[in-house]
């Protein structure tokens, strides 16, 4: 395990919040009201499954960061309930789903910053996504507190455009609400339509786990974790719920499923012209706070996995700082690959695909974490009502795998496969070692 990190540099109940919040809130929401416009009402159906779905995991990671506060994070309440092999295969496509992600974020927030300051354009589009990759990394290196520090900042920058649309929604409803009735969708409700709405809005609640994976880092973390889990949820929650019914109820289906900044769009019909180009700085905000927050995330997982033995030793080594420098180095330099990737005309439409790819990464291990909740009340270790929430967990990702599709569930199955020659590699070593000793 890993040496006792020491209280200065560990992080408290703020930053674990802002952590959730900032991670789950990236850039997908911004786009999400065109994604599901088509989808008309089966969007809010699929919504409030979703948000339910995703309040019940919330519950689980509470109710483990509880029962094993000393299990550093999800790979440790996986390893101690279904075994070794589940902890890693879970994690691994998580693992990998968090590097891909950084990929995506870099080179979708040199898109919106270009836009809004178009000097920058002189730069190519590559460097500069790689430029703000490595800045991160370079923040990060400084330690948990300094990659926490700007959480904190990004996430209150990043809901102040989510305020702005509830408000113009709630002044609409009181100057013209007629206005909400103008331009109701025609989509039939159906169960197809709702599931395939529900997993598009489950990429968007992606991260609600964030507080929980830097375990080892977090003060108090059996009363820290679940705290910041719960609410970071709901405040996400709350907010998703009224900026996706604002815009689907006052801006026209179609017009609003081929619009490319939908909130922009409603900003400047309502708001008043230009109000459109402010919003967009907040979307470069929002993805900025996203990228730090997962580049957290992934240097922490990786220093995890390695010192419970199923990734190289080297991950684990700490700088002067107490950050995983090894481990973010390797991961900014995957992410990097995957930025470059995605600058290549023939793989464009590939890398646009790995939204729904890093979704079915991410179920393997909402789904193993449910079942070590149910594990763990089988063996008398928790009790109470922690039963519904991990049962109502399993169901739901059972419903996502349902709604995702059969390509990327494939693909997600191809990601753990990848892995498993690594982790047998890593087990004869250990197993070396031992009969050395």
């Amino acid at each position: 395990m890993t040496a006792p990190v020491s209280n200065h540099r560990k992080i408290g109940f703020w930053t674990c919040t802002a952590l959730v919040v900032g991670n789950v809130i990236g850039m997908g929401i911004f786009l999400l009201p065109a994604s599901l416009a088509p989808y008309g009402f089966n969007a809010l159906i699929g919504w409030t499954v979703t948000l339910l779905g995703c309040l019940a995991l919330a519950r689980v990671f509470s109710y483990l960061a509880q029962a094993l506060p000393d299990a550093d994070g999800p790979y440790g309440y996986i390893r101690r309930t279904l075994g070794e092999l589940p902890a890693y295969m879970a994690l691994w496509a998580y693992w990998v789903s968090l590097w891909l992600t950084n990929a995506a974020l870099a080179t979708g927030v040199v898109g919106y910053i270009t836009v809004v300051f178009p000097t920058l354009q002189a730069i190519h589009p590559a460097v500069f996504a790689l430029g703000l990759l490595w800045l991160f990394v370079a923040i990060n290196l400084l330690g948990v507190r300094a990659g926490g520090s700007v959480q904190i900042v990004t996430t209150a920058l990043k809901l102040l455009p989510m305020i702005a649309i509830a408000v113009l929604g709630a002044w609409v409803l009181l100057h013209a609400p007629a206005s909400y009735s103008a331009h109701l969708p025609t989509t039939p409700i159906s169960l197809k339509d709702t599931m395939a709405a529900g997993t598009i809005a489950l990429f968007a609640m992606l991260g609600i786990e964030s507080a929980s994976v830097p375990a080892a880092r977090v003060n108090d973390p059996g009363r820290t974790i679940p705290r910041a889990t719960m609410v970071g949820t709901v405040l996400t929650a709350v907010i998703y719920i009224i900026v996706s019914t604002v815009p689907l109820l006052l801006i026209p289906q179609q017009e609003l499923g081929n619009a490319s900044a939908p909130f922009a769009l409603l900003m400047d019909r309502f708001g008043g012209a230009g109000f459109g180009r402010w919003l967009s700085l907040f979307v470069v905000v929002s993805g900025l706070g996203a990228l730090n927050g997962w580049t957290l995330l992934v240097g922490e997982l990786t220093r995890t996995m390695a010192a419970n033995g199923v990734l190289p030793r080297v991950f684990v080594r700490d700088n002067r700082r107490g950050a995983p420098a090894v481990a973010l180095v390797v991961t900014g330099a995957l992410a990097s690959v995957m930025v470059w990737m995605s600058y290549s005309k023939s793989l464009v439409s590939a890398f646009t695909f790995i939204t729904r790819v890093v979704t079915a990464a991410n179920l393997p291990l909402y789904l193993c974490c449910s079942l070590a909740l149910i594990v763990l009340w089988r063996r008398g270790t928790v009790r109470g009502a922690v039963l519904p929430a991990a049962v109502l967990g399993v169901l739901f990702v059972v419903f996502a795998f349902i709604g995702i599709g059969h390509e990327p569930l494939v693909l997600g199955l191809g990601l753990i496969a990848a892995g498993l020659p690594l982790y047998a590699f890593m087990r004869l070593r250990r197993r070396h070692a031992a009969a050395k000793v």
